[in-house]
């Protein structure tokens, strides 16, 4: 985590959310923020990890000669399998989506852009207005500067205490009705473990909400057998209620998953099935009005990406659409890792298109500007699907942007993960979600670690 350093004399603004502060503030008014131990700050510059010197990631994806998983038998009509050096994914008909080398280098989208583009990076504010409490409590209200913090208080019962003055109530609003310090929210930072797989998510440095969200379990085949899910969503922040959409998804998507495995169909089938039930729960809350009449006024369709993996004790399955990944890290360390996915972004279209390299199209400004998502307003549905049958143990980093900002090529993903993380996939979410704030922390950050392959039934999963 990043190093902390003593209280400055004079802090003018939150160091979480940039909230200007009166002097003698003991926590941030806007986001709870505890200023008894400030970090230190991010630095003002741009946060895409480049990748120009790296090799290629096809190249060491190359080298790994996985062989095809199994056509499934019981499907008529079986999503294809694709090898570690092909991975294009299949569009929500079944046929295979266009590759670099099969094109020539000036393809692209009529008008000489990408059709359904989406900015996921809309400029922040310097501030984030925050509404204050519904209504000012009765009577003297206590100054929590002054007041006497020695002796605890214990609410009500189904009641929660203010963690700026540790004596007034939390209003349904989240705001304590004492002082008005806004309480941190419960998706600020989760974490999650089912022994065979592990998450964490993580509201970051310099964003006032968390819009990741995922979803992990398990459960049998058929056979017997196991099957591990793990499912990562990040909101479009220039969307309404991206948080909504994200979490809508992760669920729908995970459900589906434990739905059909153990009817037997194909994991990749399930694989694509589950993204297409997460992009009807998201495209659900269009029709739905806000939870918050202030988004009104500019209300526009949730949307969020989607990556997910399903492994078993042979098959590893990964989905998305979007610009969330996935990376494959061996556990012996002897054989190069690889990132499993590509992105449905402009910067992964322009390098596709023979346009730019690698390292001039992610530091564009539109590197992040996204051509598949999930959501009402998408340009068209095309959910990727790949199957590989890895020969030998490893794990899959399952991750947003967040995280891959700060390790974007496989080599320098795989430097991240602990030694150890096919035996403690939490302490290595952990550790990575660690290394995105310590390298600045601009996003939110969530990532899913899960061993391959799966354990049997009773050995930690859940």
């Amino acid at each position: 985590m990043m190093s902390q350093m003593p209280q400055p004399t004079a802090l003018s603004r939150c160091p979480s959310c940039e909230e200007p502060l009166e002097a003698g503030d003991r926590f941030c008014g806007a986001c709870g923020y505890d200023l008894s131990a400030v970090p230190e700050p991010p630095q003002d510059h741009p946060t895409i990890a480049m990748n120009g010197s790296s090799t290629r990631t096809s190249e060491a994806v190359a080298s790994l000669d996985w062989p095809l998983a199994p056509e499934p038998a019981s499907s008529d009509t079986p999503a294809p399998v694709h090898r570690a050096t092909d991975i294009r994914g299949t569009d929500s008909g079944g046929s295979e989506l266009p590759h670099p080398d099969t094109e020539s280098p000036g393809a692209q989208q009529p008008g000489g852009q990408p059709s359904g583009v989406r900015f996921d990076r809309p400029p922040e504010p310097d501030e984030y207005p925050l509404a204050p409490p519904a209504e000012a409590p009765a009577g003297p209200v206590a100054d929590p500067r002054t007041a006497d913090l020695g002796a605890p208080v214990t609410p009500p019962a189904g009641t929660k205490l203010c963690v700026a003055c540790r004596s007034g109530q939390v209003d349904s609003d989240g705001y304590c009705e004492n002082c008005g310090h806004a309480q941190p929210r419960e998706r600020d930072h989760m974490e999650q473990e089912l022994g065979a797989v592990a998450a964490v998510s993580d509201r970051g440095l310099r964003h006032h909400r968390n819009e990741d969200a995922f979803a992990i379990s398990s459960t049998a085949l058929p056979d017997g057998s196991p099957a591990v899910v793990a499912i990562v969503c990040d909101g479009v922040s220039s969307a309404t209620r991206p948080d909504e959409a994200s979490l809508a998804a992760s669920r729908a998507a995970a459900e589906a998953l434990l739905a059909a495995l153990p009817l037997g169909t194909h994991p990749q089938q399930a694989m694509h099935e589950a993204i297409l039930a997460a992009s009807e729960a998201v495209n659900s809350l269009a029709e739905a009005p806000p939870a918050h009449e202030e988004h009104a006024p500019h209300q526009n369709a949730p949307a969020c990406t989607l990556v997910g993996a399903v492994v078993t004790p042979a098959l590893l399955i990964v989905g998305w659409v979007g610009d969330s990944r996935a990376y494959w890290v061996p556990v012996d360390r002897s054989s190069p890792p690889a990132r499993l996915t590509e992105d449905d972004s402009w910067a992964a279209q322009m390098v596709a298109a023979g346009l730019m390299s690698e390292a001039q199209a992610y530091a564009d400004e539109r590197a992040h500007a996204i051509t598949g998502w999930l959501g009402a307003d998408a340009y068209e549905l095309e959910p990727h699907t790949a199957s590989f049958k890895p020969d030998r143990p490893g794990v899959v980093v399952v991750c947003t942007d967040g995280l891959w900002n700060y390790a974007e090529a496989a080599e320098e993903m795989a430097e991240v993960v602990p030694l150890d993380a096919a035996e403690r996939p939490l302490h290595s979410a952990q550790v990575l979600v660690g290394h995105a704030l310590d390298g600045g922390g601009h996003d939110n950050v969530t990532v899913a670690v899960v061993p391959f392959p799966a354990p049997p039934q009773g050995a930690g999963s859940a």
